[in-house]
């Protein structure tokens, strides 16, 4: 009876959200007060329930995800995305575009949410195109899958961090397992698929192609990519580290610069200097930079703290158990189950943060009970969110809109990019579940 309330709240979940237009953040508070009460608890548990989901979510990922949105603003409007993506171009030559685009989408996609981070790469993506005479989707889509994979899979990225505190998973081993799996999830997508899709030499629409910023006026190169990889090289360093370095002073320093509040924090302050005083910024202009920031992360938060509370209540009312013992029976390997409910909410519902918040609360008791690995279940439910990505995704309008394509043309691109970026990504996690 408990599952199938849960599973009546995960339908539920999905018409609220794709069919009723309802913000996610109120459906996850609606679905939690009905799937509770219909599994028996009284309603001041349900809002205890609620309550204790919110604060135990957010109260670990406020810092990580608004520190990450500042560190990502002051990345965009400083100019460092341009000046790594011109330098990058001057080292690979015109041979060698799409790969030098590929790395920067990388680079910048780590710190930068992905609608900012595909705002602020189009001019660059269409300055490129126009000056080698090449179609900008040729040009253009391994640079937006390097965007996507980071999106999808990376934390500090509000999903992927959201997963890496509801399975209690490691933020830094997250990271470097999911580096391994980005990296040739994004060349099969990006320049290899783009070798074979069809041969779309469209031109932008006029009004949709923004003008480069003055070269002079760009921060350096050094200090663009130490501000952009800082908290990956901290995150990384700090679980690689960690267990090696005996208890004391250097221990303790090591630990604390590898905690993910304390790596985004020393990023945020070493991009303000770099990228914000140090360019000719005053810190007026930087702070606004960051008080935007943390307005557009504002809503993010809540659906994230709605999805901590859907998990609380299922737990709550032993749907959870229930949960585990049915998902048991199936005699599927439990990362594949992950992935699989993942790609079916993101179908529905579109969003990639939405479905894999959602999944979280039904796979979690997986990674409880010891079946999966937490880390690889972190990446597999990311995959999962970046599955087949058609109309009812904003994502899929904006490449549609700023590319001037046709409906089928986008899901010839776009969404068969992000088709490949989801598979590989599930097969990546599957191999590394057998060698870690």
């Amino acid at each position: 009876m408990l599952l199938a309330i849960a599973l009546a709240g995960i339908v539920a979940l999905v018409l609220l959200i794709a069919a009723a237009r309802l913000t996610p953040f109120l459906a996850f508070l609606v679905v939690c007060i009905g799937v509770g009460l219909a599994s028996g608890l009284a309603p001041l548990q349900v809002s205890a329930a609620i309550q204790k989901g919110l604060g135990d979510t957010l109260g670990s990922l406020l810092l990580v995800i608004g520190l990450g949105a500042m560190l990502g603003k002051i990345v965009a409007e400083s100019g460092a995305a341009q000046r790594i993506a011109m330098s990058l171009m001057r080292l690979s030559g015109p041979g060698r575009v799409q790969w030098a685009l590929m790395v920067t989408g990388f680079i910048v996609g780590l710190p930068l949410f992905y609608s900012v981070g595909f705002v602020l790469v189009i001019p660059l993506i269409f300055s490129v195109a126009a000056q080698y005479r090449l179609p900008p989707v040729w040009v253009g889509l391994p640079m937006l899958a390097a965007l996507s994979v980071t999106h999808g899979y990376l934390p500090p990225h509000p999903a992927p961090a959201a997963l890496v505190q509801q399975f209690h998973a490691d933020m830094g081993q997250t990271l470097l397992y999911g580096i391994l799996i980005a990296v040739p999830a994004i060349i099969l997508a990006g320049p290899v698929y783009s070798r074979f899709m069809p041969r779309i030499d469209r031109p932008p629409l006029s009004t949709f192609v923004p003008a480069l910023r003055d070269e002079a006026t760009l921060p350096s190169l050094a200090a663009s990519l130490t501000t952009a990889l800082l908290p990956v090289v901290m995150l990384a360093v700090g679980s690689l580290l960690a267990s090696r370095i005996p208890d004391g002073v250097p221990g303790q320093i090591v630990r604390a610069l590898g905690d993910p509040s304390m790596a985004m924090l020393v990023a945020v302050i070493v991009a303000i200097g770099l990228l914000g005083l140090r360019s000719g910024a005053s810190m007026a202009t930087v702070t606004g930079w960051c008080e935007r920031a943390a307005s557009d992360v504002a809503l993010v938060m809540l659906v994230v703290g709605g999805a901590g509370a859907f998990k609380q209540v299922l737990t709550d009312a032993g749907s959870s158990t229930a949960i585990a013992s049915a998902l048991a029976t199936l005699h599927a390997p439990p990362l594949v189950l992950a992935w699989a409910m993942a790609a079916l909410v993101r179908v529905c519902v579109g969003s990639a943060t939405v479905a894999g918040l959602t999944t979280a609360g039904f796979v979690a008791p997986l990674v409880t009970s010891g079946a999966a690995d937490p880390n690889l279940m972190v990446l597999a439910v990311g995959a999962g969110t970046l599955m087949l990505s058609h109309i009812n995704d904003g994502a899929f309008w904006l490449f549609k809109e700023y590319f001037n394509l046709s409906v089928a043309e986008t899901l010839q691109t776009w969404t068969a990019m992000e088709t490949i970026v989801a598979i590989v990504g599930l097969v990546g996690v599957l191999v590394l579940d057998v060698w870690i």
